[in-house]
Protein backbone atom coordinates (compact mmCIF):
# COMPACT_ATOMS: atom_id res chain seq x y z
CA UNK A 1 0.00 0.00 0.00
CA UNK A 2 1.05 3.59 -0.58
CA UNK A 3 2.29 5.55 2.45
CA UNK A 4 -0.50 7.57 4.03
CA UNK A 5 1.32 10.89 3.82
CA UNK A 6 1.67 10.65 0.02
CA UNK A 7 -1.70 12.24 -0.73
CA UNK A 8 -1.74 15.78 0.63
CA UNK A 9 -4.59 18.16 1.21
CA UNK A 10 -4.82 21.22 -1.04
CA UNK A 11 -3.78 23.41 1.92
CA UNK A 12 -0.67 21.37 2.58
CA UNK A 13 0.21 21.34 -1.12
CA UNK A 14 -0.08 25.11 -1.44
CA UNK A 15 1.94 25.70 1.72
CA UNK A 16 4.83 23.57 0.49
CA UNK A 17 4.81 24.24 -3.25
CA UNK A 18 7.63 26.74 -2.92
CA UNK A 19 9.92 24.19 -1.33
CA UNK A 20 9.00 21.57 -3.90
CA UNK A 21 9.85 23.87 -6.79
CA UNK A 22 13.55 23.67 -6.02
CA UNK A 23 13.80 20.09 -4.84
CA UNK A 24 14.67 17.31 -7.31
CA UNK A 25 12.52 14.29 -6.52
CA UNK A 26 13.74 10.74 -6.93
CA UNK A 27 11.03 8.08 -6.87
CA UNK A 28 11.07 4.29 -7.01
CA UNK A 29 11.98 4.52 -10.70
CA UNK A 30 15.35 5.96 -9.76
CA UNK A 31 14.73 8.87 -12.14
CA UNK A 32 14.98 12.56 -11.39
CA UNK A 33 11.61 14.26 -11.61
CA UNK A 34 12.83 16.49 -14.43
CA UNK A 35 14.09 13.72 -16.71
CA UNK A 36 12.52 11.63 -19.42
CA UNK A 37 14.58 9.13 -21.35
CA UNK A 38 15.77 10.59 -24.68
CA UNK A 39 14.46 9.43 -28.03
CA UNK A 40 10.78 9.22 -27.07
CA UNK A 41 8.62 11.17 -29.53
CA UNK A 42 5.18 11.29 -31.11
CA UNK A 43 4.71 11.85 -34.85
CA UNK A 44 1.39 12.51 -36.55
CA UNK A 45 1.41 9.95 -39.36
CA UNK A 46 -2.30 10.11 -40.24
CA UNK A 47 -1.89 11.47 -43.76
CA UNK A 48 0.99 9.22 -44.78
CA UNK A 49 -0.93 6.30 -43.29
CA UNK A 50 -3.89 7.01 -45.58
CA UNK A 51 -6.28 8.60 -43.07
CA UNK A 52 -7.44 11.58 -45.08
CA UNK A 53 -11.11 12.30 -44.28
CA UNK A 54 -12.29 15.33 -42.33
CA UNK A 55 -14.43 14.97 -39.23
CA UNK A 56 -17.38 17.34 -39.52
CA UNK A 57 -19.17 18.60 -36.45
CA UNK A 58 -21.32 21.72 -36.15
CA UNK A 59 -20.42 25.20 -37.34
CA UNK A 60 -16.81 26.23 -37.88
CA UNK A 61 -17.33 29.85 -36.70
CA UNK A 62 -20.40 29.76 -34.46
CA UNK A 63 -22.97 27.34 -33.08
CA UNK A 64 -26.64 27.75 -32.23
CA UNK A 65 -27.10 24.65 -30.10
CA UNK A 66 -24.99 22.70 -27.65
CA UNK A 67 -25.42 19.62 -29.85
CA UNK A 68 -23.03 21.21 -32.35
CA UNK A 69 -20.16 21.36 -29.85
CA UNK A 70 -19.56 17.88 -28.44
CA UNK A 71 -17.87 16.12 -31.34
CA UNK A 72 -17.36 12.38 -31.43
CA UNK A 73 -15.20 9.43 -30.56
CA UNK A 74 -12.84 6.98 -32.23
CA UNK A 75 -11.96 3.31 -31.84
CA UNK A 76 -9.02 0.96 -32.17
CA UNK A 77 -10.89 -2.06 -33.46
CA UNK A 78 -9.42 -5.30 -34.85
CA UNK A 79 -12.55 -6.05 -36.86
CA UNK A 80 -10.97 -8.85 -38.94
CA UNK A 81 -9.16 -10.64 -36.10
CA UNK A 82 -5.75 -10.55 -37.81
CA UNK A 83 -3.92 -9.19 -34.77
CA UNK A 84 -3.45 -5.71 -36.27
CA UNK A 85 -5.68 -2.96 -34.83
CA UNK A 86 -7.86 -1.19 -37.38
CA UNK A 87 -9.44 2.25 -36.89
CA UNK A 88 -13.07 3.40 -36.77
CA UNK A 89 -13.94 7.10 -36.72
CA UNK A 90 -17.37 8.41 -35.75
CA UNK A 91 -18.42 11.43 -37.82
CA UNK A 92 -20.96 14.23 -37.38
CA UNK A 93 -23.32 16.62 -39.11
CA UNK A 94 -24.27 20.28 -39.52
CA UNK A 95 -27.60 22.00 -38.99
CA UNK A 96 -27.87 23.08 -42.62
CA UNK A 97 -27.33 19.53 -43.87
CA UNK A 98 -25.46 18.46 -47.02
CA UNK A 99 -26.21 17.91 -50.71
CA UNK A 100 -27.07 14.33 -51.51
CA UNK A 101 -23.93 12.30 -52.00
CA UNK A 102 -21.74 14.72 -50.01
CA UNK A 103 -22.82 13.70 -46.52
CA UNK A 104 -20.02 12.98 -44.03
CA UNK A 105 -20.04 9.37 -42.82
CA UNK A 106 -18.30 7.24 -40.25
CA UNK A 107 -15.05 5.72 -41.51
CA UNK A 108 -13.50 2.28 -41.09
CA UNK A 109 -9.82 1.93 -42.01
CA UNK A 110 -8.24 -1.51 -42.40
CA UNK A 111 -4.70 -1.89 -41.12
CA UNK A 112 -2.42 -2.97 -43.99
CA UNK A 113 0.29 -4.14 -41.53
CA UNK A 114 2.88 -1.85 -43.15
CA UNK A 115 2.08 1.44 -41.41
CA UNK A 116 -0.75 2.31 -43.80
CA UNK A 117 -4.54 1.91 -43.77
CA UNK A 118 -7.20 1.42 -46.45
CA UNK A 119 -10.65 2.99 -46.22
CA UNK A 120 -13.10 0.05 -46.37
CA UNK A 121 -16.17 1.87 -45.09
CA UNK A 122 -18.41 1.28 -48.10
CA UNK A 123 -17.36 -2.32 -48.53
CA UNK A 124 -17.97 -3.00 -44.83
CA UNK A 125 -21.45 -1.45 -44.92
CA UNK A 126 -20.70 1.21 -42.32
CA UNK A 127 -21.36 4.43 -44.28
CA UNK A 128 -23.86 5.97 -41.88
CA UNK A 129 -24.47 9.73 -41.40
CA UNK A 130 -25.86 11.75 -38.49
CA UNK A 131 -24.95 13.46 -35.25
CA UNK A 132 -22.52 10.73 -34.20
CA UNK A 133 -21.23 10.65 -30.62
CA UNK A 134 -19.56 7.59 -29.15
CA UNK A 135 -18.35 4.12 -30.04
CA UNK A 136 -17.64 0.92 -28.13
CA UNK A 137 -16.93 -2.66 -29.18
CA UNK A 138 -17.62 -6.13 -27.85
CA UNK A 139 -18.74 -9.55 -29.06
CA UNK A 140 -22.35 -9.40 -27.91
CA UNK A 141 -23.35 -12.76 -29.45
CA UNK A 142 -20.14 -14.68 -28.59
CA UNK A 143 -19.48 -15.74 -32.19
CA UNK A 144 -15.80 -14.79 -32.04
CA UNK A 145 -16.19 -11.50 -33.93
CA UNK A 146 -16.22 -8.18 -32.07
CA UNK A 147 -19.28 -6.11 -32.89
CA UNK A 148 -19.61 -2.33 -33.16
CA UNK A 149 -22.00 0.01 -31.32
CA UNK A 150 -22.28 3.70 -32.24
CA UNK A 151 -24.24 6.30 -30.27
CA UNK A 152 -26.07 9.24 -31.82
CA UNK A 153 -28.32 12.14 -31.11
CA UNK A 154 -31.37 10.36 -32.41
CA UNK A 155 -31.09 6.58 -32.36
CA UNK A 156 -28.10 4.36 -31.73
CA UNK A 157 -26.80 1.80 -34.23
CA UNK A 158 -25.56 -1.71 -33.44
CA UNK A 159 -23.57 -3.41 -36.19
CA UNK A 160 -23.13 -7.17 -36.18
CA UNK A 161 -19.69 -8.26 -37.41
CA UNK A 162 -20.30 -10.91 -40.07
CA UNK A 163 -16.71 -12.17 -39.95
CA UNK A 164 -16.12 -11.58 -43.66
CA UNK A 165 -15.21 -7.89 -43.56
CA UNK A 166 -18.83 -6.73 -43.62
CA UNK A 167 -21.33 -5.63 -40.99
CA UNK A 168 -25.11 -5.82 -40.68
CA UNK A 169 -27.22 -3.17 -38.95
CA UNK A 170 -29.14 -5.17 -36.32
CA UNK A 171 -30.31 -2.21 -34.24
CA UNK A 172 -34.05 -2.75 -34.52
CA UNK A 173 -33.76 -6.52 -34.38
CA UNK A 174 -31.76 -6.44 -31.15
CA UNK A 175 -33.88 -3.77 -29.44
CA UNK A 176 -31.22 -1.13 -28.76
CA UNK A 177 -32.52 1.58 -31.11
CA UNK A 178 -34.77 3.10 -28.45
CA UNK A 179 -38.34 4.25 -28.82
CA UNK A 180 -37.70 8.00 -29.07
CA UNK A 181 -35.08 10.55 -30.02
CA UNK A 182 -32.38 10.79 -27.35
CA UNK A 183 -28.95 12.36 -27.02
CA UNK A 184 -26.87 9.25 -26.42
CA UNK A 185 -23.19 9.86 -25.58
CA UNK A 186 -20.61 7.50 -24.04
CA UNK A 187 -21.13 3.74 -24.05
CA UNK A 188 -19.58 0.47 -22.92
CA UNK A 189 -20.27 -3.24 -23.25
CA UNK A 190 -20.17 -4.79 -19.78
CA UNK A 191 -21.21 -8.20 -18.43
CA UNK A 192 -22.72 -6.72 -15.28
CA UNK A 193 -24.40 -9.96 -14.13
CA UNK A 194 -21.47 -12.20 -15.12
CA UNK A 195 -23.66 -14.60 -17.09
CA UNK A 196 -21.19 -14.78 -19.99
CA UNK A 197 -23.16 -12.42 -22.25
CA UNK A 198 -22.22 -8.78 -22.81
CA UNK A 199 -24.76 -6.20 -21.72
CA UNK A 200 -24.68 -2.57 -22.84
CA UNK A 201 -24.58 0.72 -20.91
CA UNK A 202 -25.31 4.03 -22.68
CA UNK A 203 -24.97 7.47 -21.07
CA UNK A 204 -27.39 10.22 -22.07
CA UNK A 205 -26.74 13.95 -22.13
CA UNK A 206 -29.90 16.00 -22.78
CA UNK A 207 -33.50 15.21 -23.70
CA UNK A 208 -35.72 16.96 -26.20
CA UNK A 209 -35.32 18.45 -29.63
CA UNK A 210 -32.53 21.05 -29.89
CA UNK A 211 -34.82 23.23 -32.02
CA UNK A 212 -36.90 23.82 -28.88
CA UNK A 213 -33.89 24.94 -26.82
CA UNK A 214 -33.17 28.66 -26.29
CA UNK A 215 -30.97 30.38 -28.86
CA UNK A 216 -27.84 32.25 -27.69
CA UNK A 217 -29.53 35.64 -27.99
CA UNK A 218 -32.64 34.56 -26.09
CA UNK A 219 -30.84 33.60 -22.88
CA UNK A 220 -28.78 35.51 -23.42
CA UNK A 221 -26.14 32.82 -23.09
CA UNK A 222 -22.68 34.37 -22.77
CA UNK A 223 -19.09 33.18 -22.46
CA UNK A 224 -16.49 35.86 -21.84
CA UNK A 225 -19.08 38.39 -23.04
CA UNK A 226 -19.75 36.61 -26.36
CA UNK A 227 -23.06 34.92 -27.21
CA UNK A 228 -22.64 31.14 -27.37
CA UNK A 229 -24.79 28.00 -27.41
CA UNK A 230 -26.92 27.64 -24.28
CA UNK A 231 -26.57 24.86 -21.73
CA UNK A 232 -26.34 22.39 -20.30
CA UNK A 233 -27.84 24.05 -17.17
CA UNK A 234 -31.42 24.87 -17.99
CA UNK A 235 -31.77 22.08 -20.55
CA UNK A 236 -33.67 18.84 -19.77
CA UNK A 237 -31.16 16.27 -18.56
CA UNK A 238 -31.00 12.83 -20.10
CA UNK A 239 -31.28 9.49 -18.32
CA UNK A 240 -28.73 6.70 -18.73
CA UNK A 241 -29.70 3.32 -20.18
CA UNK A 242 -28.73 -0.24 -19.24
CA UNK A 243 -29.60 -2.94 -21.78
CA UNK A 244 -29.55 -6.55 -20.58
CA UNK A 245 -28.41 -9.19 -23.09
CA UNK A 246 -31.12 -11.83 -23.31
CA UNK A 247 -28.81 -14.38 -24.94
CA UNK A 248 -31.02 -14.78 -28.02
CA UNK A 249 -29.67 -11.85 -30.02
CA UNK A 250 -31.91 -9.29 -28.31
CA UNK A 251 -31.57 -6.83 -25.43
CA UNK A 252 -34.02 -5.55 -22.83
CA UNK A 253 -33.94 -2.07 -21.27
CA UNK A 254 -33.57 -2.77 -17.53
CA UNK A 255 -32.55 0.77 -16.52
CA UNK A 256 -35.35 1.25 -14.02
CA UNK A 257 -35.27 -2.10 -12.24
CA UNK A 258 -31.46 -2.07 -12.15
CA UNK A 259 -31.46 1.27 -10.30
CA UNK A 260 -29.79 3.24 -13.09
CA UNK A 261 -32.55 5.88 -13.08
CA UNK A 262 -32.22 6.57 -9.35
CA UNK A 263 -29.03 8.58 -9.62
CA UNK A 264 -29.46 12.35 -9.23
CA UNK A 265 -26.77 12.95 -11.87
CA UNK A 266 -27.55 14.01 -15.41
CA UNK A 267 -25.83 15.36 -18.55
CA UNK A 268 -23.84 12.12 -18.83
CA UNK A 269 -20.82 12.03 -21.15
CA UNK A 270 -17.85 9.72 -20.59
CA UNK A 271 -18.53 6.11 -19.50
CA UNK A 272 -15.93 4.02 -17.69
CA UNK A 273 -16.21 0.46 -16.40
CA UNK A 274 -13.98 -0.78 -13.59
CA UNK A 275 -14.06 -3.01 -10.54
CA UNK A 276 -13.22 -0.25 -8.08
CA UNK A 277 -13.76 -2.29 -4.90
CA UNK A 278 -12.00 -5.49 -6.04
CA UNK A 279 -15.06 -7.66 -5.43
CA UNK A 280 -14.99 -9.28 -8.87
CA UNK A 281 -18.06 -7.44 -10.19
CA UNK A 282 -17.86 -4.57 -12.74
CA UNK A 283 -18.94 -1.12 -11.62
CA UNK A 284 -19.74 1.86 -13.88
CA UNK A 285 -18.49 5.46 -13.60
CA UNK A 286 -20.12 8.30 -15.58
CA UNK A 287 -18.54 11.74 -16.02
CA UNK A 288 -21.40 14.23 -15.86
CA UNK A 289 -21.30 17.76 -17.25
CA UNK A 290 -22.02 20.47 -14.63
CA UNK A 291 -23.32 17.85 -12.21
CA UNK A 292 -21.77 15.41 -9.72
CA UNK A 293 -20.29 12.33 -11.37
CA UNK A 294 -22.00 8.97 -10.89
CA UNK A 295 -20.41 5.72 -9.73
CA UNK A 296 -22.80 2.79 -10.04
CA UNK A 297 -21.67 0.12 -7.59
CA UNK A 298 -22.65 -3.38 -8.65
CA UNK A 299 -24.84 -5.02 -6.00
CA UNK A 300 -24.30 -8.56 -7.42
CA UNK A 301 -28.06 -9.05 -7.86
CA UNK A 302 -28.70 -7.24 -11.14
CA UNK A 303 -28.99 -3.83 -9.49
CA UNK A 304 -26.70 -0.86 -8.95
CA UNK A 305 -26.42 1.91 -6.37
CA UNK A 306 -24.89 5.29 -7.17
CA UNK A 307 -22.25 5.72 -4.44
CA UNK A 308 -20.16 8.49 -6.03
CA UNK A 309 -20.94 11.07 -3.33
CA UNK A 310 -20.47 8.59 -0.53
CA UNK A 311 -17.11 7.25 -1.73
CA UNK A 312 -15.65 10.60 -2.80
CA UNK A 313 -15.55 10.65 -6.61
CA UNK A 314 -18.57 12.86 -7.37
CA UNK A 315 -17.10 16.31 -6.76
CA UNK A 316 -13.87 18.27 -6.96
CA UNK A 317 -11.40 18.36 -4.10
CA UNK A 318 -13.18 21.40 -2.66
CA UNK A 319 -16.62 19.80 -2.89
CA UNK A 320 -17.96 21.33 -6.10
CA UNK A 321 -19.57 19.66 -9.12
CA UNK A 322 -17.44 19.89 -12.26
CA UNK A 323 -18.10 19.80 -15.98
CA UNK A 324 -16.81 16.28 -16.53
CA UNK A 325 -16.06 15.01 -20.04
CA UNK A 326 -13.91 11.87 -20.32
CA UNK A 327 -12.69 9.25 -17.85
CA UNK A 328 -10.00 6.58 -17.60
CA UNK A 329 -8.89 4.01 -15.03
CA UNK A 330 -5.55 2.53 -13.99
CA UNK A 331 -3.64 1.56 -10.90
CA UNK A 332 -1.21 4.45 -11.36
CA UNK A 333 0.65 3.86 -8.08
CA UNK A 334 0.64 0.04 -8.36
CA UNK A 335 -0.99 -0.55 -4.99
CA UNK A 336 -3.54 -3.07 -6.30
CA UNK A 337 -6.55 -0.71 -6.58
CA UNK A 338 -7.86 1.00 -9.72
CA UNK A 339 -7.85 4.81 -9.68
CA UNK A 340 -9.90 7.20 -11.85
CA UNK A 341 -8.80 10.16 -13.97
CA UNK A 342 -11.45 12.59 -15.28
CA UNK A 343 -11.19 15.53 -17.67
CA UNK A 344 -13.15 18.74 -17.06
CA UNK A 345 -14.05 22.12 -18.55
CA UNK A 346 -11.52 24.95 -18.91
CA UNK A 347 -10.65 27.10 -15.89
CA UNK A 348 -10.75 23.98 -13.75
CA UNK A 349 -8.32 21.17 -13.01
CA UNK A 350 -8.59 17.57 -14.05
CA UNK A 351 -9.66 15.09 -11.37
CA UNK A 352 -7.43 12.26 -10.16
CA UNK A 353 -9.36 10.09 -7.76
CA UNK A 354 -6.93 7.90 -5.83
CA UNK A 355 -8.46 4.66 -4.62
CA UNK A 356 -7.57 4.32 -0.94
CA UNK A 357 -8.43 0.62 -0.89
CA UNK A 358 -10.95 0.98 1.92
CA UNK A 359 -13.97 1.92 -0.18
CA UNK A 360 -13.15 5.58 -0.71
CA UNK A 361 -11.41 7.89 -3.18
CA UNK A 362 -9.32 11.01 -2.55
CA UNK A 363 -9.04 13.69 -5.25
CA UNK A 364 -5.26 14.14 -5.39
CA UNK A 365 -5.07 16.27 -8.54
CA UNK A 366 -3.07 19.00 -6.79
CA UNK A 367 -0.69 16.85 -4.79
CA UNK A 368 -0.08 14.65 -7.85
CA UNK A 369 1.01 17.67 -9.90
CA UNK A 370 -2.05 17.86 -12.17
CA UNK A 371 -3.47 21.06 -10.70
CA UNK A 372 -1.06 23.34 -12.56
CA UNK A 373 -3.07 23.28 -15.79
CA UNK A 374 -6.45 25.01 -15.82
CA UNK A 375 -6.51 26.58 -19.30
CA UNK A 376 -7.58 23.63 -21.39
CA UNK A 377 -11.05 22.17 -21.94
CA UNK A 378 -10.25 18.48 -22.05
CA UNK A 379 -12.14 15.52 -23.46
CA UNK A 380 -10.53 12.21 -24.40
CA UNK A 381 -7.98 10.79 -21.98
CA UNK A 382 -6.24 7.62 -21.01
CA UNK A 383 -3.57 5.97 -18.94
CA UNK A 384 -0.78 4.47 -21.04
CA UNK A 385 2.83 3.56 -20.41
CA UNK A 386 4.83 6.14 -22.37
CA UNK A 387 8.23 4.48 -21.93
CA UNK A 388 7.23 0.93 -20.91
CA UNK A 389 8.75 1.30 -17.46
CA UNK A 390 5.76 -0.25 -15.68
CA UNK A 391 4.17 2.98 -14.38
CA UNK A 392 1.03 4.28 -16.16
CA UNK A 393 1.30 7.80 -17.58
CA UNK A 394 -1.58 10.07 -18.67
CA UNK A 395 -2.54 11.48 -22.09
CA UNK A 396 -5.16 14.21 -22.47
CA UNK A 397 -6.81 15.55 -25.66
CA UNK A 398 -8.23 19.07 -25.42
CA UNK A 399 -10.26 21.55 -27.43
CA UNK A 400 -12.76 24.25 -26.56
CA UNK A 401 -16.45 24.02 -27.45
CA UNK A 402 -17.08 27.62 -28.52
CA UNK A 403 -15.71 28.48 -32.00
CA UNK A 404 -16.76 32.06 -31.27
CA UNK A 405 -13.57 32.54 -29.24
CA UNK A 406 -11.47 32.12 -32.40
CA UNK A 407 -11.79 35.87 -32.94
CA UNK A 408 -11.28 36.86 -29.32
CA UNK A 409 -8.05 37.78 -27.58
CA UNK A 410 -8.08 35.33 -24.68
CA UNK A 411 -5.61 33.16 -22.82
CA UNK A 412 -8.04 30.33 -23.59
CA UNK A 413 -7.98 29.10 -27.20
CA UNK A 414 -10.40 27.08 -29.32
CA UNK A 415 -7.70 24.80 -30.72
CA UNK A 416 -5.52 23.41 -27.97
CA UNK A 417 -2.46 21.15 -27.66
CA UNK A 418 -2.43 17.67 -26.19
CA UNK A 419 -0.97 17.09 -22.74
CA UNK A 420 1.14 14.18 -21.48
CA UNK A 421 1.82 13.67 -17.77
CA UNK A 422 4.74 11.41 -16.88
CA UNK A 423 4.33 9.15 -13.85
CA UNK A 424 7.28 9.66 -11.51
CA UNK A 425 6.53 6.49 -9.55
CA UNK A 426 6.13 8.40 -6.28
CA UNK A 427 2.49 9.48 -6.54
CA UNK A 428 3.29 12.51 -8.67
CA UNK A 429 3.22 13.35 -12.37
CA UNK A 430 5.26 15.74 -14.51
CA UNK A 431 4.02 17.54 -17.64
CA UNK A 432 6.45 16.40 -20.37
CA UNK A 433 4.37 17.53 -23.36
CA UNK A 434 7.06 19.83 -24.73
CA UNK A 435 9.61 17.03 -24.78
CA UNK A 436 7.59 14.73 -27.02
CA UNK A 437 7.56 16.48 -30.37
CA UNK A 438 5.50 18.92 -32.39
CA UNK A 439 2.64 16.43 -32.83
CA UNK A 440 1.72 16.83 -29.17
CA UNK A 441 1.89 20.63 -29.24
CA UNK A 442 0.01 21.05 -32.53
CA UNK A 443 -3.34 22.61 -31.56
CA UNK A 444 -6.67 21.14 -32.67
CA UNK A 445 -10.12 21.18 -31.15
CA UNK A 446 -9.90 17.54 -30.09
CA UNK A 447 -12.67 15.37 -28.70
CA UNK A 448 -12.33 11.58 -28.58
CA UNK A 449 -9.03 9.73 -28.38
CA UNK A 450 -8.11 6.07 -28.22
CA UNK A 451 -4.99 4.05 -27.39
CA UNK A 452 -3.51 1.07 -29.20
CA UNK A 453 -0.34 -0.24 -30.81
CA UNK A 454 -1.27 -0.04 -34.50
CA UNK A 455 2.15 -1.16 -35.77
CA UNK A 456 2.73 -3.83 -33.10
CA UNK A 457 6.13 -2.46 -32.12
CA UNK A 458 5.41 -2.41 -28.39
CA UNK A 459 4.78 1.35 -28.15
CA UNK A 460 1.28 2.63 -27.36
CA UNK A 461 0.06 4.93 -30.13
CA UNK A 462 -2.81 7.41 -29.86
CA UNK A 463 -5.57 8.35 -32.32
CA UNK A 464 -7.39 11.68 -31.90
CA UNK A 465 -10.73 12.67 -33.44
CA UNK A 466 -11.14 16.48 -33.58
CA UNK A 467 -14.06 18.62 -34.74
CA UNK A 468 -13.99 20.18 -38.22
CA UNK A 469 -10.46 19.00 -38.79
CA UNK A 470 -8.38 16.05 -39.95
CA UNK A 471 -7.91 13.17 -37.48
CA UNK A 472 -4.49 12.59 -35.95
CA UNK A 473 -2.70 9.26 -35.65
CA UNK A 474 0.12 9.85 -33.19
CA UNK A 475 2.76 7.17 -33.57
CA UNK A 476 4.88 6.74 -30.46
CA UNK A 477 8.53 5.99 -31.12
CA UNK A 478 10.93 5.03 -28.36
CA UNK A 479 14.09 2.92 -28.13
CA UNK A 480 13.19 -0.76 -28.08
CA UNK A 481 14.86 -3.43 -25.95
CA UNK A 482 17.51 -3.98 -28.62
CA UNK A 483 18.62 -0.36 -28.15
CA UNK A 484 18.54 -0.27 -24.37
CA UNK A 485 14.84 0.53 -24.08
CA UNK A 486 12.25 -1.21 -21.96
CA UNK A 487 10.37 -4.45 -22.47
CA UNK A 488 6.60 -4.95 -22.65
CA UNK A 489 3.86 -7.53 -23.07
CA UNK A 490 0.29 -7.49 -24.43
CA UNK A 491 -2.50 -9.90 -23.58
CA UNK A 492 -5.50 -10.67 -25.74
CA UNK A 493 -8.26 -12.49 -23.88
CA UNK A 494 -10.68 -15.01 -25.36
CA UNK A 495 -13.45 -16.10 -23.03
CA UNK A 496 -15.18 -19.47 -23.10
CA UNK A 497 -17.43 -19.56 -20.06
CA UNK A 498 -16.94 -15.79 -19.82
CA UNK A 499 -17.95 -13.48 -22.67
CA UNK A 500 -15.90 -14.19 -25.79
CA UNK A 501 -14.13 -10.78 -25.77
CA UNK A 502 -12.98 -11.33 -22.19
CA UNK A 503 -14.33 -7.89 -21.26
CA UNK A 504 -14.12 -7.44 -17.50
CA UNK A 505 -11.17 -9.81 -17.04
CA UNK A 506 -8.74 -8.51 -14.38
CA UNK A 507 -5.07 -9.12 -15.26
CA UNK A 508 -2.23 -8.93 -12.76
CA UNK A 509 1.32 -8.69 -14.10
CA UNK A 510 4.12 -9.55 -11.65
CA UNK A 511 7.79 -8.83 -12.35
CA UNK A 512 9.91 -9.26 -9.24
CA UNK A 513 8.43 -7.06 -6.51
CA UNK A 514 6.55 -4.90 -9.01
CA UNK A 515 2.84 -5.66 -9.41
CA UNK A 516 0.57 -4.10 -12.05
CA UNK A 517 -3.14 -4.59 -12.71
CA UNK A 518 -5.52 -3.66 -15.50
CA UNK A 519 -8.79 -4.85 -16.99
CA UNK A 520 -10.10 -5.66 -20.45
CA UNK A 521 -12.39 -2.70 -21.00
CA UNK A 522 -15.00 -1.60 -23.51
CA UNK A 523 -15.57 2.15 -23.92
CA UNK A 524 -13.80 4.80 -21.86
CA UNK A 525 -11.96 8.05 -22.62
CA UNK A 526 -14.52 10.42 -24.17
CA UNK A 527 -16.90 8.21 -26.13
CA UNK A 528 -14.02 6.14 -27.54
CA UNK A 529 -12.57 2.65 -27.56
CA UNK A 530 -9.03 1.49 -26.83
CA UNK A 531 -7.44 -1.66 -28.20
CA UNK A 532 -8.94 -4.56 -26.23
CA UNK A 533 -5.47 -6.05 -25.78
CA UNK A 534 -4.10 -5.18 -22.33
CA UNK A 535 -0.58 -3.70 -22.40
CA UNK A 536 2.02 -3.69 -19.63
CA UNK A 537 5.43 -2.04 -19.68
CA UNK A 538 8.06 -4.22 -17.99
CA UNK A 539 11.09 -1.97 -17.61
CA UNK A 540 14.38 -3.81 -18.04
CA UNK A 541 12.85 -7.20 -17.18
CA UNK A 542 12.85 -9.64 -20.12
CA UNK A 543 10.11 -11.92 -18.80
CA UNK A 544 6.98 -11.82 -16.70
CA UNK A 545 7.24 -13.88 -13.56
CA UNK A 546 3.49 -14.33 -13.33
CA UNK A 547 0.38 -13.32 -15.27
CA UNK A 548 -2.77 -13.87 -13.28
CA UNK A 549 -6.12 -13.53 -15.09
CA UNK A 550 -9.34 -13.37 -13.09
CA UNK A 551 -12.03 -14.07 -15.67
CA UNK A 552 -15.58 -12.68 -15.27
CA UNK A 553 -16.77 -16.27 -14.75
CA UNK A 554 -14.68 -16.38 -11.57
CA UNK A 555 -12.07 -18.72 -13.02
CA UNK A 556 -8.50 -17.68 -12.20
CA UNK A 557 -5.72 -18.57 -14.61
CA UNK A 558 -2.01 -18.27 -13.77
CA UNK A 559 0.80 -18.22 -16.33
CA UNK A 560 4.45 -18.20 -15.26
CA UNK A 561 7.74 -17.18 -16.89
CA UNK A 562 6.17 -15.55 -19.93
CA UNK A 563 8.67 -14.06 -22.39
CA UNK A 564 8.49 -10.31 -22.91
CA UNK A 565 8.03 -8.33 -26.16
CA UNK A 566 5.17 -10.33 -27.60
CA UNK A 567 1.39 -10.35 -27.87
CA UNK A 568 -0.04 -13.46 -26.24
CA UNK A 569 -3.56 -14.73 -26.82
CA UNK A 570 -4.95 -16.39 -23.70
CA UNK A 571 -8.06 -18.54 -23.97
CA UNK A 572 -10.00 -19.13 -20.78
CA UNK A 573 -9.06 -22.51 -19.33
CA UNK A 574 -6.37 -23.22 -21.96
CA UNK A 575 -3.65 -20.66 -21.26
CA UNK A 576 -1.61 -19.16 -24.11
CA UNK A 577 -2.91 -20.47 -27.44
CA UNK A 578 -0.97 -18.19 -29.81
CA UNK A 579 1.52 -15.34 -29.85
CA UNK A 580 2.75 -12.52 -32.09
CA UNK A 581 6.34 -11.42 -31.77
CA UNK A 582 7.39 -7.78 -31.59
CA UNK A 583 8.39 -5.79 -34.67
CA UNK A 584 10.75 -3.60 -32.63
Amino acid sequence: MAPKDRHWSRRRFLSTVGALAGAPLVGPRGLRATQLSPGITFTNVARQAGITHKTIYGGEKSDKYLLETTGCGVAFFDFDNDGWPDLFFVNGWRLEGFPKGQEPTNRLYKNNRDGTFTDVTEKAGLAHSGWGQGVCIGDYDNDGQDDLFVTYWGKNVLYHNNGDGTFTDVTEKTGVAGTRTRWNSGCAFVDYDRDGKLDLFVANYCDGDPSTWPLPEIGPCLYKGRQVACGPPGLPGGKNILFHNNGDGTFTDVSERAGILKTPGTYGLGVLTLDFDNDGWPDIFVANDSQPSALYRNNHDGTFTDVAVMVGCAYSQDGKPQAGMGAAAADYDCDGWLDIFKTNFSEDTASLYHNTGNGFFDDVAFSAGLGINTRYLSWGCGFFDLDNDGWPDIFVASGHIYPEILNMSLDIQYREPKTVYYNLGNGRFLDVSRELGEAILNPVSARGCGFGDFDNDGNMDVVVNPVNDLPELLRLDSPGPSRGGNHWIKIRTVGTKSNRSGIGARIRCVTGKHHQIDEVRSGGSWASQNDLRVHFGLGQVAKVDRLEIRWPSGHVETLENVRADQVVCVEEGKGIVSSLNSRS
